[in-house]
């Protein structure tokens, strides 16, 4: 994978999805923070080799001064399941322990909240970001009413190790 194009595509992923209200969503867009963090260039993308031993070191290290790091793998040669179990053993072993909290995209997993595909849909992708700072930020939009109109099951397993921000 080329990491400029893969940097690109991510980048448009943010802009015209991950940014744009949509009135399935209550009119809230995907993620209302993309925007700020794309303008502040405080992600940063990084090609991953191996899930569960990119994520190891960086829990140790940290993300700073990133708001967000993403892992960028090839879709078509990552195992589904195997990725899954991954990112749940790194969350266990690594993530979680040391305040992080990792949230992964695959193609092959479909994840739909009121008929909105929500994956990125191209790579597989694993998305490091501090776990203070998104329960802060998931408790502020759940005051809102941000997760009103979201399905119970799926937010069951994207606060697995998180605390549920609704009241």
């Amino acid at each position: 994978m080329d990491i400029e194009q893969v940097k690109t595509d991510i980048n448009q992923w943010i802009e015209e999805f991950l940014e744009v209200p949509n009135p399935a969503l209550g009119g809230w867009s995907p993620c209302p923070y993309a925007r700020r963090a794309r303008l502040d260039n405080a992600y940063e993308v990084r090609l991953g080799q191996d899930v569960y031993w990119d994520l190891a070191p960086l829990s140790w290290k940290g993300i700073d001064p990133w708001q967000v790091v993403v892992y960028v793998y090839n879709a078509n040669t990552v195992d589904p399941e195997k990725f899954v179990q991954a990112v749940d053993l790194a969350n266990r072993h690594y993530m979680v322990p040391y305040n992080l909290i990792a949230l992964l995209d695959h193609p092959a997993l479909p994840e739909t909240v009121n008929g909105v595909s929500m994956n990125q849909g191209t790579y597989a992708l694993v998305l490091v970001q501090s776990l203070p700072d998104l329960d802060q930020k998931a408790a502020a939009m759940g005051r809102k009413g941000f997760y009103d109109t979201w399905p119970d099951t799926y937010l069951k397993e994207l606060f697995q190790y998180r605390q549920d921000p609704r009241p």
